[in-house]
């Protein structure tokens, strides 16, 4: 694990984003992720994955049980992307719509100011089945934001979805000197969105569907159609929608709609015409400015831009009636932050047969706090709570100069198994990792070991004489 740190000031840093959406419809986790995820890609791999689900199983013994525990699907994740070095940075759930966050290791000194948010839009803003789920960071000194969102359903609710949409780029993220959702410098914007394929009957549309002539219906699809009325709208940006509408299909297959619902007083629900609803926007601030003002941006100015690499459906999961989307896309940017606030580092050899000792040293400008602590994890960890133990750096502080501090931690609390972990320091302030160690190893507790040892062998030589009797039988 190189130090991000390490690049030259001012060097231009690409990042790689693998963003999901994907309606779930209340279902269990998959079977496998290996496509979804990209992980089999033979380019570079991701340095952020953003999911956004909806429809995540929210009854009333399923939403207590995770408001306890992580839900089923961040534990699916975690179980997934923890072994490949990615920890769960954030996550907000709001009912049945859910955004996680994971990132690399590395990258975690320089991701800053992390927030959540959530804003219900269902029964007039008092029920949360609809409205978005927010996070945002600093990003090595740029701020970004994703934004997941449910909007309402049926062809007739266009202005209904573009009214809420309005009302949760209006959220507010509490503390202070936070940017509003548009004056972060990348906003994405995704979710199930809702929107449908205005004029066409059915039949039209599943006939250039089955030739892939998509682009006869993307002039009828209503947020194509609304990006070029609404001026809100007018700055974001979607890829080409070379796929086949993601909803609705008969679940696990890849057949649009063909069973027949029973509605209100049992009639037959019309089918439903296919539709572009799952999808992945974004919108660069910088842009945004640049476009009413005259003149071209210059290198300086444009120190953050965003490409989209891929933009597609995986038709492969059919546990919703939703086919889920992702996008993978390239952020390119001039990092403001090259140095972690915190390095730290084991000192001398590790093992729980005796007490040991961390050293670090923080930046002059560090806004340091008693509550900070140390954690010790395992290199696979999952999130910032899933420690082995920790040390708060005041209270355990042992000595202290203008470089550095040492830190102690008890041999009770070290594992006696020994194996490959890592340091990270926490600040209560910031509410976020400041400093990562590189992995290191504790050796296993050899007098653990002989005891255990010294055990087994009296349990074999006590051995009572009356089983050979029985190994006769």
């Amino acid at each position: 694990m190189e130090p991000a740190g390490s690049e030259q000031r001012g060097a231009v840093r690409e990042l790689r984003l693998h963003l999901v959406t994907w309606n779930v419809g209340t279902a269990s986790p998959p079977p496998d992720v290996t496509s979804l995820l990209q992980l089999n890609s033979l380019g570079p791999t991701m340095d952020m994955y953003v999911i956004g689900l909806q429809e995540v199983n929210s009854r009333i013994t399923n939403f207590l049980s995770d408001l306890a525990f992580d839900d089923p699907w961040s534990i699916f994740f975690m179980t997934v992307l923890s072994p490949l070095g990615y920890i769960k940075l954030s996550s907000v759930r709001m009912q049945g719509l859910l955004l996680l966050v994971f990132v690399k290791h590395v990258h975690l000194p320089f991701i800053r100011d992390i927030h959540t948010h959530y804003t219900r839009t269902g029964l007039y803003g008092y029920w949360g089945n609809k409205g978005g789920v927010t996070v945002r960071m600093s990003l090595y000194g740029h701020t970004i934001c994703f934004m997941n969102c449910h909007l309402p359903a049926h062809m007739e609710n266009t202005e209904q979805r573009l009214d809420d949409f309005e009302k949760i780029l209006e959220m507010q993220f509490e503390g202070e000197n936070i940017p509003s959702t548009l004056d972060h410098d990348v906003l994405f914007w995704f979710g199930d969105l809702n929107f449908r394929i205005a004029d066409y009957g059915i039949h039209f549309v599943r006939e250039s569907i089955n030739n892939k002539r998509y682009n006869l219906l993307w002039e009828k699809d209503q947020l194509n159609m609304a990006k070029k009325k609404e001026a809100f709208l007018q700055e974001f940006i979607e890829g080409p929608l070379q796929f086949k509408p993601t909803y609705k299909f008969d679940l696990y297959s890849d057949v649009y709609d063909t069973r027949e619902q029973k509605s209100l007083f049992w009639f037959n629900e019309k089918k439903r015409k296919p539709a572009w609803t799952d999808r992945i926007l974004w919108r660069v601030k910088n842009l945004c400015q640049h476009a009413s003002k005259e003149g071209e941006f210059s290198e300086e100015e444009q120190t953050i831009s965003v490409t989209l690499n891929t933009y597609i459906s995986h038709m492969s999961y059919g546990i919703s009636d939703h086919k889920p989307v992702t996008g993978t896309f390239g952020l390119e940017l001039k990092p403001l932050l090259s140095d972690p606030l915190i390095i730290l580092n084991p000192e001398g050899e590790w093992s729980a047969e005796h007490d040991v000792l961390i050293s670090y040293s923080a930046v002059p400008e560090f806004p340091s706090s008693a509550w900070d602590w140390i954690g010790l994890f395992k290199v696979a960890f999952r999130h910032v709570n899933d420690y082995v133990t920790y040390a708060w750096v005041e209270d355990d502080e042992i000595s202290s100069n203008k470089d550095s501090k040492q830190v102690y931690m008890s041999a009770a609390e070290i594992p006696d198994m020994g194996g490959e972990f890592l340091l990270c320091y926490y600040s209560n302030n910031l509410q976020s990792i400041v400093g990562i160690s590189q992995p290191f190893q504790i050796q296993p507790n050899r007098t653990l070991i002989e005891k255990d040892l010294t055990q087994e062998e009296n349990s074999w030589m006590q051995k009572p004489d009356n089983l050979e009797s029985l190994d006769e039988f």
